[in-house]
């Protein structure tokens, strides 16, 4: 039986109907999200208009900054800094990739934890050892969101993580382990990645190399959740793992494009609202 197809655009407007309703709870008082872009990316661009959409739809007020190429990263960490003390402004994320010469480490460091809504300051990443943070790694978030979404008990649960990015692939194993998942994180060192897959109840695949996953790799009936967004062949997206071998095998799977990517986008926005003071 083909796999069950977990709907991420639908997921996501289901979560926007709700972060709206804990918008109004707020009151009329403005909260603003700011992006800020050091010179201009095209894919950035997209992302951004995305943002800014479901932002509207939510009720907050998303700025968009544009900052110059030749910005160094001291005038982008001063930038920030006036951000930091904008009291209207909940929320500050910083676009990638950034120009050469611009550490994006500092320039993480360099956003208020508490408006680090992208959940990637060194406080937030670090607070998901003790706890899921009140911000936690926005991709990490849509990622556990999309395996909770299936109802699957997830303590005991085998869980192979392919990919050990800070953005990702370490957050997302620490989050699943607060569930008492059992979880196994594979990487460039890993020797046979087919050995822990085929064992998987669950498979989170992020490492951004198109296709690495394929159907012959995976458990019957595991949940896969492909995080990767590469260009194929023929120029579409896609994502890490081979959609049309895995779905044949797998009992749940998330789509590229419209699987973790609208939820992260959500996640933002939750994010956001979080970081004004909404309990959601």
């Amino acid at each position: 039986m083909p796999a069950q197809i977990l709907d991420g655009k639908l997921i996501a407007q289901q979560m926007r109907q709700k972060l709206n309703a804990a918008r109004q709870a707020l009151g009329p008082r403005p909260i603003r999200l700011v992006s800020v872009e050091v010179g201009q990316n095209p894919a950035a661009a997209v992302y951004v208009r995305n943002q800014q959409r479901a932002a509207a739809e939510v009720g907050i007020d998303m700025e968009v900054r544009n900052l110059p190429l030749s910005t160094s990263e001291t005038d982008l960490c001063a930038s920030i800094g006036e951000l930091n003390r904008r009291n209207e402004v909940a929320g500050v994320i910083v676009q990638r990739p950034l120009p050469p010469g611009i550490d994006p480490r500092v320039v993480q460091s360099a956003i208020d934890p508490n408006k680090d809504v992208e959940g990637m300051h060194p406080a937030n990443m670090g607070a998901i050892l003790y706890r899921e943070p009140l911000l936690p790694p926005c991709t990490a978030a849509a990622a556990q969101h999309l395996i909770l979404a299936t109802g699957l008990d997830l303590r005991g649960a085998e869980t192979v993580v392919v990919g050990h990015s800070e953005i990702v692939g370490k957050p997302i194993a620490v989050l699943l382990l607060h569930r008492l998942s059992t979880v196994t994180v594979c990487h460039i060192g890993t020797k046979k990645l087919v050995d822990h897959t085929r064992r998987a109840d669950i498979v989170v695949v992020a490492v951004g190399k198109a296709g690495l996953v394929h159907g012959d790799m995976l458990k019957p009936g595991a949940c896969v959740i492909d995080v990767g967004i590469n260009q194929g062949a023929d120029g579409k997206i896609v994502g890490d793992v081979d959609y049309t071998s895995a779905s044949e095998v797998a009992g749940f799977i998330t789509p590229v494009p419209g699987g973790v990517g609208p939820v992260t986008v959500a996640m933002l926005l939750r994010n956001t609202l979080r970081a004004a003071g909404a309990s959601v």
